[in-house]
């Protein structure tokens, strides 16, 4: 899809002292190392925020991070979309998955351990070294040359348990370890099973950890298969409810129902319905490809706008210490009055609330500084990331336009993917306007006696009906007029004005392919062509 896609060198090139941006990644990479790192250098981000970017991070395929309970199907997920076992897979009834599995592509079959992973300059997980051996020893990458991962990368996280117990257990921060993947991923999913809607308190808290990334959210309500459609109405309405109270946004969160593994169906009354999500959630994935770097712009262009409120913060604290006495106590009173500081900056800067980071947790990190070692406000670096912000990022963005434009569309290949693009198996196959499509008879005969019966009631004269008539037979449809007229310009294939007995069939067909929930196609198909008229019609194309 894009450039960037294909090279790793440089981003830009010198000539008549202006930069000129080649490539996407190139220029990303450039106005962070140029515009934003001194800025949150300067103030700290690294540490209270998330670690500086690296070119790996720029680089990488787009990721999908897979969170759930045990056993609503992580894993096999995954194993349903590769249509392969990769090293490292376990599934079972129990909690089985124990480690974060980063699921990627790689030339022959292997495993690489997290402390090998994390000093890798090509993986992109190397600022993960920060949580420690006991998150590393439960970290790891898993390669296999598999079609679908050329495209994307999947990480696997571990099944959340609920109690106290299995939270302290880990080792590591669990939320922190999402917070850092969720930042850097294209997509989160959410896995629920039909039988376990209830979210524990650390899948509450890791579901929180996701603040701020809440467009890369889609949930899956997995083994629908297993309850029948009143069940599977009461599941999806408790779903909804629990994701309510955890999940604050006025927007509803798209949940795809389905049973995503190769096994039979158990309850097959929703089949159709399965199909169509499963077909909709691939082609959200799909796309991931070919949106990687509008993402990229849009979570550097986040970023910036948190590390200069962040900056804000921190200059202010430094104006507000005493410089002799008192420090102490001043640094406790600013800590307490944190929310009046954040109003008084909202004011004073006209940030938006939502730009500044959550309250308490701010205030638990400025406990350990000292808050006379931190710096003043420094414009030039401010003014920096606004001409970022307002001039360069449009010249990006026309750039991911050009490329768009100028290189083909790349999405997901391989594994379940294929299995759903073509051939009788594939979405839709048969159905609606496509019905008929492999069959030698006109599709439409079988219900032309019906259909003749209306047309002679509509006086035709010298074998043909008028607009006016064809109109009032119709509207009783109750179809709007945007919908009819179309249907009318595809039925009206000799484009004369009138209706002969065929093409008011095929009218009368298409209104009943719209009335049956289905689109109407573009242009008429020509297996829907009325034999009388397909040698002409064939012509005139």
């Amino acid at each position: 899809m894009f450039s960037w896609l294909g090279k790793q060198g440089g981003g830009r090139e010198r000539g008549g002292g202006t930069d000129v941006v080649q490539t996407v990644t190139g220029g990303l990479r450039d106005l962070y190392l140029r515009k934003l790192l001194p800025l949150e250098e300067h103030y700290r981000f690294h540490d209270f925020h998330s670690p500086a970017l690296e070119e790996a991070d720029f680089e990488n395929k787009p990721m999908v991070l897979l969170v759930g309970q045990y056993s609503t199907g992580k894993t096999t997920f995954i194993r349903y979309l590769l249509e392969q076992d990769f090293p490292g897979m376990r599934i079972g009834p129990e909690p089985t998955t124990d480690s974060f599995i980063a699921v990627m592509y790689g030339d022959a079959e292997g495993n690489v351990p997290g402390n090998a992973l994390v000093v890798d300059p090509k993986k992109p997980f190397r600022k993960l070294s920060r949580f420690g051996n006991a998150f590393l020893n439960r970290f790891m990458c898993s390669q296999l040359p598999n079609q679908v991962l050329k495209s994307i990368s999947i990480i696997d996280s571990p099944g959340i348990l609920s109690g106290e117990k299995q939270r302290i257990s880990r080792g590591y921060d669990f939320c922190q370890v999402l917070q850092w993947f969720a930042e850097r991923v294209d997509r989160i999913i959410l896995l629920f099973d039909a039988h376990k809607l209830d979210i524990s308190d650390e899948f509450s808290e890791a579901i929180k950890s996701f603040r701020g990334q809440d467009d890369k959210i889609r949930v899956v309500l997995n083994k629908a298969d297993q309850v029948d459609t009143q069940q599977l109405m009461r599941v999806y309405g408790a779903l909804m409810w629990s994701l309510g109270k955890v999940i604050n946004t006025p927007e509803v969160l798209r949940v795809y129902i389905g049973s995503f593994w190769s096994n039979p169906l158990r309850n097959t009354e929703n089949r159709r319905l399965f199909e169509a999500e499963a077909q909709d959630l691939f082609k959200d994935i799909q796309g991931l490809p070919q949106k990687a770097a509008v993402r990229k712009l849009n979570d550097l262009i986040k970023r910036a706008r948190l590390a200069k409120v962040h900056a804000y913060i921190i200059s202010y604290l430094k104006k507000e210490m005493p410089s002799v006495f008192g420090k102490e106590n001043k640094k406790k009173e600013l800590i307490s009055r944190l929310p009046e500081i954040y109003i008084q900056l909202q004011r004073e800067y006209h940030i938006s609330a939502g730009d500044f980071p959550e309250v308490k947790k701010m205030q638990e990190l400025l406990e350990s500084y000292d808050f006379t070692k931190f710096h003043s406000l420094k414009p030039k670096l401010i003014e920096a990331v606004d001409n970022m912000l307002a001039n360069k990022i449009a010249s990006l963005m026309n750039l991911i336009r050009q490329e768009e434009s100028n290189m083909p569309t790349e999405i997901v290949h391989g594994g379940a993917f294929d299995g759903t693009m073509a051939g009788p198996f594939g979405h839709g196959y048969g159905e609606g306007a496509k019905e008929g499509a492999d069959e030698e008879e006109w599709v439409v005969a079988k219900d032309k006696p019906a259909y003749d019966e209306i047309f002679y009631t509509l006086s035709p004269i010298n074998g043909k009906i008028s607009g006016i008539s064809a109109k009032k037979e119709m509207v009783t449809s109750k179809l709007p007029n945007s919908v009819l007229g179309k249907i009318w310009k595809l039925a009206d294939c000799d484009g004369d004005g009138m209706l002969d007995d065929e093409e008011f069939a095929l009218a009368k067909h298409l209104i009943k392919i719209k009335l049956d929930g289905y689109e109407l196609p573009g242009t008429l198909p020509s297996h829907l062509v009325p034999p009388s008229h397909r040698k002409p019609f064939q012509t005139a194309e």
